[in-house]
This record gives structure tokens, sequence and C-alpha cells, in this order.
């Protein structure tokens, strides 16, 4: 259910949105985002670079915190500013877990704003993929 600007409090957290790739849904993404790098699909050369698999897309994983953001403000508001940075790696078949927590409500040049740190985390609960969104309600 979409956040309602009077029910967001700081320090509310949101999510989570659980996440696991296939290795298909990373061939997938290759093709529809032109990241054709091989630690992606071909696990050979994957391990051939020092990798123990393949990892997801770090744009798959800014995608999906996308997608946190995007449902959890709904059809309340909109996505104002948004990032992430690559931090760690995720894997096919594992969950990548997507979290989130308000850091500030605040009303600036008439806008109603929520800032949120968001982040994904593996299985062992370690964040590695960090961001921030700056949410503005209706």
């Amino acid at each position: 259910m979409a956040a309602n600007w009077n029910d967001v409090k700081e320090g509310q957290e949101i999510g989570p949105l659980v996440k696991n790739c296939s290795t298909q849904q990373l061939v997938q993404w290759a093709a529809g985002s032109g990241d054709f790098y091989q630690i992606h699909y071909d696990k050979d050369f994957a391990i051939g670079t020092g990798l123990k698999g393949l990892i997801v897309h770090g744009a798959l994983k800014n995608a999906f915190l996308g997608q946190l953001v995007h449902d959890w403000v709904g059809n309340n508001g909109r996505i104002k500013k948004y990032g992430c940075s690559y931090r760690g790696m995720d894997f096919p078949n594992e969950d990548v877990v997507c979290k989130g927590v308000v850091r500030k409500k605040y009303e600036q040049g008439g806008e109603k704003l929520v800032d949120l740190e968001v982040w994904t985390e593996n299985p062992q609960g370690q964040q590695t993929t960090p961001g921030s969104a700056t949410v503005v309600f209706k």
C-alpha cells in the first residue's frame, strides 16, 4: 500500500522488496540494457576474472531500488531525486532484499518532501547497493 504524507514518520522503514534473479533474468537484462559484460551470464568467464561465479548487474539492483521507492510512494507523489552506488556483489538465485528508511520529512518551496535512505542486502545482511531518494508528495 502506498504511503500517505500524513502517516509518514522519520525513522519509518519501507520495504522490504525481495528479488531473486535467475540467470535467465540476467540475460534478459543484458539484452534490454545493452550491458553484455560476460561476468553477468558466462560463468567460466566470471570465474576466470577471479569472481566466485556470475554476479547481478549493478544497474538491475538500481532498478529494484527504484521499484521499492516507486511502490512506496505510489500515486500519492513522485520521485524527485534518486541514486545509488554499487558497493558489493549479489549473485543469481540468492535473495536481493531492498529496504529503506525515512530520514527526513519536511516542506520546502511549497513541496511536501521526504528524504529516504535505501539499500540492497545480500543473504548475509550486508548492504551491497546503498542509495538515497527524495520523494515529493501531492
